[in-house]
């Protein structure tokens, strides 16, 4: 079970950063986030 959670975590922190990082930096401001924060976002998201 073990495996298969990590997989699953991993595919929507995977897919978390793919649509962040095909925002606009003037979506992303709208957000309150910056492109450099995308991972940390992404990871705070899967926790």
């Amino acid at each position: 079970m073990n495996i298969t959670r990590s997989f699953s975590t991993w595919r929507k922190y995977r897919q978390t950063v793919s649509e962040l990082g095909r925002m606009s930096d003037r979506e992303l401001n709208d957000l309150g986030i910056g492109r450099s924060e995308i991972l940390s976002v992404a990871r705070k998201a899967v926790r």
